[in-house]
């Protein structure tokens, strides 16, 4: 017997919604990338409008970072700024690297002695932020992004 892809997925899927499906799935992939920054965001701005950068340095200088408020800053504008252009799609690449990179620090330095289960601040959320990033990073702005608009990926 010789095997055949189906056309569509097999499994829970809805013969009744394949319209919705077919209409819908071209924004998949967009809609996680806009999702995935539009809710780092608010991280940043609570860091660089609402006070939070302090804290944020106090945890740097605890792990024996140099300049931690320098550094929280930082991650305040990465968080902001970075996350932000991810959402839209402008210099995606750049900003995915720049999270991806951020959450490997998030997830080595201050999470990895809690575990895996982010109900014990362990690393499971900011892993999941790192896996998004890292597969937007190879895959760059998508069909509906400014990097697209512009013709040309950063």
């Amino acid at each position: 017997m010789r095997w055949q892809t189906p056309s569509r997925p097999s499994g829970w899927s809805s013969p009744g919604l394949a319209g919705i499906y077919d209409r819908l799935s071209p924004f998949a992939y967009d809609f996680m990338r806009f999702s995935t920054g539009a809710v780092l965001v608010p991280h940043g701005f609570q860091k660089l409008f609402l006070g939070t950068v302090g804290a944020t340095a106090g945890g740097l200088a605890k792990e024996g970072f140099p300049a931690p408020l320098a550094w929280a800053y930082l991650v305040g504008v990465v968080e902001f700024a970075a996350a932000a252009c991810l959402a839209i799609g402008l210099f995606t690449r750049l900003a995915a690297a720049l999270i991806w990179i951020e959450m490997t620090v998030i997830i080595t330095v201050f999470l990895w002695p809690n575990g895996y289960f982010w109900t014990n601040r362990g690393y499971e959320y900011a892993l999941l932020w790192w896996l998004l990033c890292l597969a937007i990073f190879f895959r760059g702005g998508g069909r509906y992004s400014l990097d697209r608009l512009l013709g040309k990926e950063f």
